[in-house]
């Protein structure tokens, strides 16, 4: 029997339930009731169908959203890396670094401020500017001081400018204590003022801009950080940050490292976070000094201590004469 013959006798001769149902005399509501139930049932296998499809749709979607954000972290990780910039060891000759200016001054700024904003931006790192001297002076200073009071959590700031001193969760003014005298000396002052000098003077000369130009301004500071658990936001010091973005009156950045990494504390490496996906560090050092533009061109971050006491020293600059300030005078 061909194709087209079978199809004709199923046309002639109905399924059986249909011939059951007309045989037995079911009535032909019956039949609209049997009937509405087919088709509802249809409709919910159809329903049924449609949903398992989307959800078929969704799961292969998700799928390759996973996969191609687990490619994406891969090559990230790939591409991103670590290099230790200037390491713990003594340096002989200075390590630089120029990089491309970010767009953080406007045309007007730079008017403004001529001779003064670089047209080059980057970084700088010497063994050779501060002595050992100076930097037990410094330390001593800023140890003396801090002894009287200090932060609640692992960052304690000292001001000389403003007087302003961590203690607890707020600031004291440090030159309210009645022991000021055998605390801070005329000498270890001048030797402060000598240390800026010396940075002022390196920071100009290497961005090619006149020290003339330059004004030291707020917040200059003496910084000691430790492994102690964080109390309040300020306490958390490491997130990744701009200074010109965290402080307006940065143009110029410094830091003078006073204690050793590895000997003094563990942890609190300086890190540059480029563009190149590649993370530069900087190891503190005793005497060490570190320079570089205030832009976002220099985003970095500072590792947790994870031992031990870490002191520094930052040093800003501005080109912005009505944000400087003056050298901390004798006030006893």
């Amino acid at each position: 029997m061909g194709l087209r013959n079978r199809h004709s006798d199923e046309v002639k001769n109905p399924s059986p339930s249909k011939s059951y149902r007309k045989i037995s005399g079911a009535s032909s509501s019956d039949d609209n009731e049997a009937s509405n139930r087919q088709e509802k049932g249809v409709q919910e296998r159809s329903t049924l169908i449609s949903e398992s499809r989307v959800f078929s749709r969704v799961v292969i979607v998700l799928t390759i959203l996973t996969i191609a954000f687990l490619m994406k972290k891969e090559d990230h990780e790939r591409t991103s890396g670590e290099i230790t910039w200037v390491s713990h060891n003594a340096i002989s000759e200075d390590a630089s670094q120029w990089v491309k200016c970010a767009d953080d001054y406007s045309a007007e700024d730079r008017k403004t401020y001529e001779g003064c904003i670089s047209e080059r931006c980057g970084r700088l790192v010497t063994d050779q500017l501060v002595t050992e001297e100076e930097v037990d002076v410094l330390l001593s200073l800023a140890q003396k001081v801090m002894a009287k009071a200090g932060g609640s959590g692992g960052a304690t700031i000292m001001d000389l400018h403003s007087g302003a001193l961590s203690s607890g969760d707020k600031f004291v003014d440090l030159y309210q204590f009645q022991e000021i005298k055998e605390l801070i000396s005329e000498g270890d002052l001048q030797t402060y003022v000598t240390v800026r000098q010396k940075v002022q003077s390196r920071v100009a000369s290497h961005f090619g801009v006149s020290p003339d130009l330059l004004h030291l301004t707020h917040p200059t500071f003496f910084s000691r950080l430790t492994s102690t658990k964080p109390v309040t936001p300020h306490d958390e010091y490491w997130h990744l940050h701009v200074d010109k973005e965290t402080y307006d009156s940065f143009f110029y950045t410094s830091l003078v490292y006073l204690t050793d990494t590895g000997k003094d504390f563990g942890g609190g490496r300086f890190i540059f976070v480029d563009p190149d996906g590649q993370n530069r560090t900087v190891e503190p050092r005793r005497g060490r000094v570190s320079m570089f533009s205030s832009g976002s061109e220099n985003k970095h971050l500072v590792e947790p201590v994870e031992w031990g006491t870490r002191f520094a020293l930052t040093i800003a600059f501005t080109c912005d004469a009505k944000q400087g300030i003056s050298d901390p005078t004798y006030r006893v």
